[in-house]
């Protein structure tokens, strides 16, 4: 998985690049809480549940299913995210789903469960170069440091340049006569 820091930053770039009328700044924060919450399923090692279980870490809370559930609940607190209900479920559903898609590029793990609970079947992406992050406290070694250097480079810099050309679109377009 890319760190919980990384989940985050796709729905942030997103947000900055589409502007705060299209997703307003409570959108944007709950889309960011949500990208990252697949992740809680490392709840499930404490419990005594298996990495490969359809309930284990990249199981079921990183399928399309799962971003379904988010975004229909999404859909129902619309008034609070200060968005229409089409607009929070559209936008959650993004977020979440990217989320076991960043997973999928990953050099480690098992996969990700995408089509549960139809299929608890793992998939991994045809090209994988995100380093996968160590679960636990590993942020803090050299691994660490270079999964975070992976994450750079291949989702950070990437994401930047979309949140920078969305922004600069933006000014340009609202500055024309």
């Amino acid at each position: 998985m890319p760190t919980i820091f990384t989940h985050a930053v796709v729905p942030l770039a997103a947000g900055i690049a589409l502007g705060s009328r299209r997703v307003p700044p409570h959108l944007v924060a709950a889309g960011m809480i949500s990208a990252i919450l697949p992740d809680a399923d490392v709840v499930a090692f404490k419990l005594g549940i298996a990495y490969a279980d359809d309930l284990g870490h990249r199981g079921a809370s990183h399928s399309l299913f799962f971003a379904g559930v988010v975004a229909m609940l999404g859909a129902l607190l619309h008034r609070p995210l200060r968005t229409s209900p089409w607009i929070a479920a559209v936008w959650l559903f993004a977020c979440v789903a990217s989320h076991p898609l960043l997973d999928a590029f990953t050099n480690g793990g098992l996969g990700v469960a995408l089509w549960w609970p139809w299929s608890d079947v793992r998939l991994f992406a045809p090209w994988r170069p995100i380093a996968v992050s160590p679960i636990g406290n590993g942020f803090f070694s050299a691994r660490g440091v270079a999964v975070m250097a992976s994450e750079f480079r291949w989702i950070w810099w990437p994401c930047a340049l979309i949140a920078v050309a969305g922004f600069a679109a933006r000014r340009a377009l609202s500055s024309r006569p």
